[in-house]
C-alpha cells in the first residue's frame, strides 16, 4: 500500500486518460467529481465507462460504454481508474479483477474539500472524497475508501482499506473502522469506538461501543441484528 500527504499528491499532466469501472449512479456522480476537478484544474480526460453488466444504452451520461473487466485488463494503453462502486465488498471484487500493470488508481479528491498539509492526513491509492467532506487532522484512510457526500471524520481516525461511508456518515476522533466497513447514510460512530472488518451499520445508527466483525446493526444505539452474509 502506498499512502499519501495530501500535501504529496500532485495530479497528474492535462489530458490524462481515465476510466470509470461502474456505470451506475455513483458512476455518474465520480463523472460529475471529476468534471469539477477539471473545472479547477484541467486534468483528466475521461474515455468511457466499463462495468461487467452493460448498461441499457450504449452512452453513460454522455460517454460511451467500453465493455468489461476482462476488456479493460486488456488495455495496451496505461489508464487511471476511478472504481464507483458503492458496496465495500463488490468493490474489493472489482479491484481484484483489475490486474492489468497498465492501470493506476489515483485518489479522487473533491476541489472543495482542500485538505491541508498540516492536517496530516493520508490516503491509499483509489480513495474517492466526494463534496462537502470534513475531515480534521492525523487521520488515515486505507486503499480505495470512499467518503461519500458530506461525510465526516475526526481526529485519528483510521479507516482500513475499502471502507464506504454513505452520505452524511459521522466517524469521531479515535474511531477504528476494519476492512471492507460500511456506514448507511446518516450513520454515527462515536468517539474511540471500532468497528470490526465487512461489518454494516445501517442508515441512521449511532455505535457507542464496540462492534465485532461481519455483523449487521442498526438503531440507536447500534445493535448487531445478525451476521453479514457472504
Amino acid at each position: 500500500m502506498t499512502s499519501l500527504f495530501f500535501s504529496e499528491y500532485e495530479a497528474e499532466e492535462a489530458g490524462a486518460p481515465l476510466v470509470i469501472f461502474g456505470a451506475g449512479g455513483l458512476g455518474r456522480e465520480v463523472l460529475l467529481l471529476l468534471r469539477q476537478l477539471n473545472a479547477r484544474h484541467p486534468t483528466w480526460d475521461v474515455r468511457g465507462f466499463y462495468d461487467d453488466q452493460p448498461p441499457a444504452t450504449p452512452t453513460v451520461a454522455g460517454l460511451p460504454y467500453l465493455g468489461t473487466a476482462a476488456d479493460l485488463n486488456a488495455t495496451a494503453e496505461p489508464l487511471a481508474v476511478a472504481v464507483a462502486v458503492g458496496s465495500s465488498a463488490g468493490r474489493a471484487a472489482v479491484v481484484g479483477r483489475l490486474t492489468s500493470d497498465k492501470l493506476t488508481f489515483p485518489p479522487l479528491v473533491h476541489p472543495q474539500v482542500e485538505p491541508t498539509a498540516y492536517q496530516r492526513i493520508t490516503l491509499g491509492e483509489g480513495c474517492i472524497i466526494q463534496q462537502g467532506c470534513l475531515l480534521t487532522c492525523d487521520i488515515s484512510l486505507g486503499r480505495f475508501v470512499l467518503l461519500n457526500l458530506g461525510c465526516t471524520v475526526g481526529h485519528d481516525a483510521v479507516l482500513a482499506d475499502f471502507c464506504s461511508l454513505m452520505p452524511h456518515a459521522n466517524v469521531s476522533g479515535a474511531v477504528q473502522l476494519g476492512t471492507g466497513c460500511y456506514l448507511g447514510a446518516n450513520a454515527t460512530v462515536i468517539q474511540s469506538v471500532a468497528v470490526g472488518a465487512g461489518s454494516i451499520v445501517g442508515a441512521g445508527a449511532v455505535v457507542v461501543r464496540d462492534l465485532p466483525a461481519g455483523v449487521t446493526a442498526v438503531g440507536v444505539p447500534a445493535k448487531a441484528i445478525g451476521s453479514v452474509e457472504g
